[in-house]
């Protein structure tokens, strides 16, 4: 008599790397931004600034530089971190770039964000105030990430590192919404803001820093929760047809 058993069923397939059409894109953006961003930091020129220097912090120029380099390494390796398929395949080599990203690009960026954003005050004080709290929390997010790997939690390692992704990536939608602001605030150049073009842009930049961080977390946060709302749902799924 010949027993007749059930095959388990096959587990689906993990798409392949050209299946990922959000990565090459990403790669793009991150590539494109930090050719704009980082050639005036790498002049060693204080006249390349894109941000005004205040006279009371003469390291400002040097301390700006170092933020900004260290943030395009974050920028650039974080890329690699979040592909999939590059982790699966190489995770020797995700464990080497992953120290990198967090202690040659996010936590010296941000510890240095901190003193950018407390010494530049010509965007005004609810710009600092941005700056000083996404740096706080970008290193925190990034700092709980590798803590989490360590332990080898990698369920909550994977969530943490993708909060510091959004807040390390949040330097691009902070230029898009800045973009966004002065354009549609200048028709009001006479009206809200008096004629006076710095209180327009100071209001632009307070704006576009708060948004430009805040949203992308949120983000991060429901994609989180869609992921884990869809566990539940399987959870219950198995139970119901296993009971």
């Amino acid at each position: 008599m010949t027993v007749m058993t059930e095959r388990p069923p096959a587990s689906p397939s993990k798409p392949r790397w050209w299946r990922r059409p959000w990565v090459a894109p990403l790669a793009v953006v991150s590539a494109v931004f930090v050719a704009y961003s980082l050639p005036p930091y790498l002049s060693l020129d204080p006249a390349q600034s894109r941000v005004p220097a205040p006279d009371f912090f003469p390291p400002h120029f040097a301390v700006l530089s170092l933020h900004v380099i260290f943030g395009s390494t974050a920028m650039i390796t974080c890329c690699l971190q979040i592909w999939p398929w590059f982790r699966g395949r190489y995770p020797r080599a995700h464990r080497i770039i992953g120290r990198v990203y967090v202690f040659g690009g996010c936590v010296p960026s941000g510890l240095l964000g901190l003193v950018v954003g407390v010494t530049t005050p010509f965007f005004g004080p609810a710009t600092a105030a941005s700056g000083v709290v996404l740096a706080t929390v970008w290193v925190g997010c990034t700092l709980a990430g590798w803590r989490m790997a360590r332990q080898r939690r990698f369920v909550d390692h994977r969530r943490w590192m993708i909060r510091s992704f959004a807040l390390t990536m949040s330097i691009v939608t902070n230029r898009l919404w800045a973009a966004v602001f002065v354009v549609t605030l200048s028709p009001q150049l006479d009206t809200a803001f008096h004629g006076d073009q710095a209180f327009l842009v100071s209001t632009a930049a307070a704006m576009s820093a708060w948004l430009g961080w805040v949203l992308p977390l949120l983000v991060a946060e429901w994609w989180l929760e869609r992921g884990d709302a869809a566990k539940r749902r399987a959870r219950a799924r198995a139970r119901t047809t296993t009971g």
